[in-house]
């Protein structure tokens, strides 16, 4: 596997579960919405962290867009050995008339957004493959230091995404994805590869388990900068609803952090 020396089941299985700390583990349920809202954001923590666990980034960033969009939109974190359950909240929500089926209409109006750390992020490219094979457009992939579990690919994107982008920093023995790639160029944008160095953790790391910030120094350190989440909430709300965002277009030109 690409990017991460060494980068075998067993050190990912070590390292990540010393992250999690015993929290309940059960499955998100879905944000309350009007049937006719096709927006979506799925989230994937990294590891063995649970979905509840507010000290990981990606839970937080999940929070805060519960309270920005309210009924708005569907938002949602899973476990990222959750991909089933994902994948059937995504086409409960979809299914505005409740008939237990997609229509081309409800396809074409999907406007879903999928992010993840670690092995989050490759559950979140799995989850697009899925949504691939339903014939459901996917407006846009976020990986966050990407760390591609066994039997999946974290590289390269599918065709039914329009956009992905890819944060990812080199410290280390655990680190993520250094590039991502279009399976079709013609029908998707890669927003691009942005690396994050780090000499010190972010302050906010140090609500991280001790294990994690000593010995995933690096991998921690994406995890819980607020700039990296600042950058991936921005995209969200650029694309989610295009035209409400104050954000530049050009945003992602402007994320690399030497």
């Amino acid at each position: 596997m690409r990017g991460i020396l060494p980068k075998s089941f067993g050190l990912i299985f070590m390292l990540t579960l010393a992250s999690s700390l015993a929290y309940p583990a059960d499955t998100p349920a879905p944000t309350s919405a009007p049937s006719s809202d096709r927006a979506i954001v799925v989230g994937f923590v990294g590891g063995f962290v649970h979905r509840d666990d507010l000290r990981h980034s990606e839970v937080q960033l999940a929070e805060k867009l519960r309270g920005d969009y309210g009924d708005r939109a569907h938002i949602a974190i899973f476990q990222n050995h959750h991909l089933r359950d994902a994948h059937a909240a995504i086409l409960k929500w979809l299914d505005g008339d409740r008939d237990g089926s997609l229509s081309d209409s409800e396809r074409r109006d999907a406007r879903i957004i999928i992010y993840g750390h670690s092995w989050g992020a490759s559950a979140a490219l799995a989850l697009a493959r899925d949504l691939q094979k339903d014939h459901i457009p996917v407006l846009l992939t976020i990986q966050v230091d990407s760390i591609s579990k066994p039997g999946q690919d974290d590289h390269l994107i599918p065709a039914n995404v329009a956009r992905a982008v890819n944060f990812y920093q080199t410290g280390g023995a655990l680190h993520g994805e250094r590039t991502i790639i279009a399976a079709d160029p013609a029908h998707t944008e890669i927003l691009g590869d942005f690396r994050f160095n780090y000499a010190r953790q972010p302050a906010a790391c140090s609500s991280y388990p001790w294990f994690a910030r000593h010995f995933m120094k690096g991998h921690t350190s994406i995890e819980c900068d607020p700039k990296v989440w600042s950058r991936v909430e921005a995209l969200i709300s650029q694309y989610l609803f295009p035209g409400e965002s104050e954000v530049p277009t050009a945003i992602s030109k402007n994320f690399q952090n030497n």
